[in-house]
């Protein structure tokens, strides 16, 4: 409708990332010797003001964006998405596909890069979708604003349809799918005050708001609340917003990076010696502990070279969970990937990221956060985070009970060459240095065996889920180096020489 046949699309969650986008797109076209003008084109939902004239009007918040692009350069569309996060999910998806069917979602002509079909104008388009998505449209002569809790709200029926038959009934009740989508927000604000530490049972929604951060927070830092928590919708899209703000905040471009593969005493010996030449780093960004080797840099030292060197520390600790280690104090940043042990069910994405208050960026961070932050959470994607991350106490528990269980077994055969894990590693004493009192050492383990046969030999008779993932609700195994590098066995060999 929109395309040529040449063009292909990528589907963003706001015209804000879709911008950001095109300028990655055309960054790496001109690179390749070719220049192009991407076009956007917004969708918004429809307003039906007076069915009789046809006429309709539009809210100013659209609720997906779509760029247009050579088919031929897809895999630079791919590569943005892939390492910026900024994609849509499959819930929001799938809503605004049939929105868009049922001509609820129109395009908006307000867009200064925007696209529209032959012929098209803004008063010839008439609502022609079902009346379940008529919420929120213009009443006597105003336009109500029509958000996408509004919208999941109205394309959702309060009861079950009369010719849904009772096994998709049962499974649409029994796994969440009949929500109540104005709480939305209400589970959002669950979500972050369970990271910020201060939601630590299960209560109803409503009372979200009634739930304070107490002294005993888990966080344990002078003025942290969850106000400090931001949510997004992937671990990877609060890592690389993380790196956007941080280059706002420091007011600058860097050229690249420095990829320090082991992250051990060597490494951070060139690091320092590197500053000291007169190199300036924006922020060292690390695992803790890291995947797929769990080995856990030195913290205490990273701290002290950014202090010296003015750089931030960024601190990823999703394997290690805030329940199992606590590194805020020694990070001006933290990022999580919620899709993974936090959510648990494998039914949904998610990401955070956490100002520390007591860091040197955090005013700068603060200010920037306030007016560059951009909620792109789908309301649907929230309210099963909430809802699955209820237990999330009692799982980590459990996991670290079994995969310490699993180590002991694995270390005990024959066949078994190494096993990665916190408490084996040759790095411990850093991870002990931030172990909560009744943290244990997680869910995630790597093992190696002397022979490439016994390894195959191995993962075909497990009989356990395999793909990549971690934190699930059941165990799962996968060979991550294949899996992860594949296409780059040889560069990756350099820090896995002994894993392969």
């Amino acid at each position: 409708m929109y395309a040529t046949q040449d063009e292909w699309a990528t589907l963003l969650p706001s015209p804000a990332v879709a911008m950001r986008f095109v300028s990655f797109f055309e960054t790496q076209s001109r690179s390749l010797g070719t220049n192009m003008e991407l076009n956007i084109l917004n969708l918004v939902p429809c307003a039906d003001s007076r069915k009789e004239t046809g006429q309709t009007t539009a809210s100013e918040k659209p609720l997906i964006s779509a760029v247009f692009y050579p088919k031929e350069y897809s895999s630079i569309a791919k590569s943005f998405w892939q390492h910026s996060g900024e994609g849509i999910s499959t819930r929001r998806a799938e809503l605004c596909h049939q929105a868009f069917i049922d001509d609820f979602l129109i395009p908006s002509f307000n867009d200064e890069r925007g696209r529209n079909g032959p012929g098209l104008t803004a008063t010839n388009l008439s609502f022609k979708g079902p009346r379940r998505y008529r919420k929120g449209s213009v009443a006597n002569g105003t336009v109500r604003e029509v958000t996408s809790e509004s919208v999941l709200d109205a394309s959702v029926p309060k009861e079950s349809s009369r010719n849904m038959d009772e096994c998709a009934q049962f499974v649409e009740e029994r796994y969440g799918r009949n929500l109540d989508f104005s709480l939305a927000p209400n589970a959002k604000l669950a979500i972050r005050k369970r990271i910020a530490g201060g939601l630590t049972t299960d209560i109803n929604l409503e009372q979200t708001a009634e739930v304070t951060l107490s002294s005993a927070s888990i966080r344990r830092v002078p003025g942290f609340s969850e106000d400090d928590v931001y949510l997004y919708p992937s671990g990877m899209s609060s890592i690389f917003n993380t790196h956007r703000i941080m280059m706002a905040c420091k007011e600058k471009w860097g050229p690249g990076c420095q990829f320090y593969g082991n992250g051990s005493a060597e490494d951070l010996d060139d690091l320092e010696k590197r500053c000291a030449r007169g190199e300036r780093f924006l922020a060292l960004f690390c695992e803790f502990p890291g995947n797929p080797l769990l080995k856990c840099p030195d913290l205490r030292r990273i701290r002290a070279l950014a202090d010296r060197f003015d750089f931030a520390v960024v601190v990823d600790e999703t394997i290690g969970n805030f329940l199992n280690i606590h590194v805020l104090p020694h990070a001006d940043i933290i990022v999580s990937s919620l899709t993974k042990v936090f959510s648990g069910d494998s039914n949904v994405m998610g990401g955070s990221s956490i100002l520390n208050p007591s860091g040197r960026f955090y005013k700068r961070l603060k200010e920037i956060m306030g007016l560059e932050y951009e909620d792109n959470y789908w309301a649907e994607d929230a309210l099963f985070m909430e809802r699955n991350s209820r237990d999330f106490i009692a799982r980590i528990a459990r996991m670290n009970r079994n995969a310490e269980a699993i180590c002991d077994c694995l270390k005990a055969s024959r066949y078994v060459k190494d096993v990665y894990y916190p408490k084996y590693s040759s790095t411990r004493s850093f991870y002990d240095q931030y172990r909560t009192p009744a943290g244990g050492y997680g869910g995630l383990l790597s093992v190696t065996f002397r022979t490439r046969l016994e390894a195959i030999a191995f993962y075909d008779a497990l009989e356990t889920a395999k793909g990549p993932s971690l934190g699930t609700n059941f165990t799962l195994s996968c060979p991550y180096t294949l899996l992860a590098h594949y296409t780059e066995l040889s560069w990756v060999s350099r820090w896995l020489m002994k894993c392969l």
